[in-house]
């Protein structure tokens, strides 16, 4: 198994409150992993440690294998980590086809863009409408962000964080907030993307996780309370018992809820 992303006793604590104790956890290259938990098991700390927001108090954190626990959010994202944040993060008064410019300018490391006209730069030009079309958005490339729905400007961030060609892409609860017509977007443009491209998600719907994910992880209090695939998940009592409660577990065997 080629691990491309992996933890080891990795910890983190808030004055008495113990908020991820001793995770390990090793994410095979091409996986689609998703994090779930009750409110307070840790999974945002988890994934603000993954990502270089938070430092840990105890433990490492592997890309491939390369030690980056004590390297920021922005050296990690050069690396091959990104992340889509659970709040929009976007430049609002640019259009589509700007944001998505100025992030493949950064990841190619063309500084010099904020003195030079943007219409110069075809070869990044043409890379951001490549991510466009891979996310959705052709068709409003040339809108405002301001101007878009919420559910697009979220498809938008998933292409910010592909602008930084990782080979792990962090996505923080990508359906939250959404329609069902944008949920089903999401969900098809999650599903679509490179095979190769390592998954960690954070999500709540229960049908998203296990229709797009190859494992699951379930963290209790800031440690692995089990892991599997999602048929193993949805069978498990301790799961049953401690999070999915009955009519969650009712849902997702099929029966009524």
């Amino acid at each position: 198994m080629n691990v491309a992303l992996e933890t080891r006793s990795l910890s983190k604590s808030f004055g008495s409150l113990a908020a991820t104790r001793n995770v390990s956890l090793a994410f095979a290259q091409g996986t689609r992993t998703a994090i779930i938990g009750p409110n307070g098991a840790g999974k945002t700390t988890f994934f603000n440690l993954l990502a270089g927001n938070l430092r840990p108090d105890g433990g490492a954190i592997l890309l491939g294998e390369r030690d980056v626990t004590r390297l920021d959010l922005a050296e990690r994202a050069r690396l091959g980590i990104a992340r889509s944040f659970q709040r929009n993060n976007l430049f609002p008064e640019q259009t589509v086809r700007e944001n998505l410019a100025l992030a493949c300018a950064l990841q190619a490391g063309q500084t010099s863009i904020f003195w030079r006209a943007m219409g110069t730069l075809r070869a990044v030009h043409e890379r951001a409408d490549a991510i466009a079309e891979r996310v959705g958005l052709t068709d409003v490339r040339f809108e405002t962000v301001r101007r878009l729905s919420y559910g697009t400007q979220r498809q938008l961030e998933v292409g910010l964080a592909l602008a930084c060609d990782p080979k792990v892409l962090l996505l923080d609860e990508p359906t939250a907030g959404m329609s069902p017509e944008e949920t089903a977007r999401m969900r098809a443009l999650v599903g679509n993307l490179p095979a190769g491209l390592t998954m960690v998600i954070i999500e709540h719907d229960m049908d998203i996780v296990m229709d797009i994910a190859d494992r699951i992880i379930v963290l209790d209090y800031g440690s692995v309370l089990v892991q599997g695939s999602p048929a193993e998940i949805r069978s498990s009592d301790i799961v049953r018992e401690r999070y999915l409660g009955e009519r969650s577990a009712a849902h997702l065997s099929g029966g009524a809820a």
